[in-house]
């Protein structure tokens, strides 16, 4: 892993410690965190982190600092729902502590589809 990288899963191992259902997985060219078997968010190479989220708000939160399409390659997006937010639009704990709320909304209400 990347420094940043490194950074990045360490405070979301924090901001995640809470809850009950939560491991971490090789994925998208990150480490991913999967609650109630669900991805949740994964903190990539460069310190940035992808989010899942509510396809019906992905063109509201992509109005935020630091947010943008997340791109499985160039030119190939992942489509509605999958954000990814810059490393420096993270660095205060309340910036990640929101995305990772705004992820936390999405994965419970999928969740309880499940259900």
């Amino acid at each position: 892993m990347t420094p940043g990288q490194t950074g990045l899963v360490e405070r979301l191992r924090g901001v995640l410690a809470d809850e009950p259902v939560r491991r971490e997985v090789s994925m998208f060219g990150g480490r991913s965190f999967m609650i109630r078997e669900k991805m949740l968010v994964s903190a990539l190479k460069d310190g940035g982190l992808l989010v899942r989220v509510d396809a019906a708000r992905h063109d509201e939160l992509l109005r935020r600092p630091g947010a943008r399409q997340a791109e499985m390659g160039p030119g190939r997006d992942m489509g509605p729902g999958w954000i990814e937010v810059e490393a420096a639009a993270i660095d205060g704990d309340a910036e990640l502590a929101s995305w990772v709320g705004i992820a936390m909304e999405f994965n419970r209400a999928a969740t309880a589809q499940d259900r």
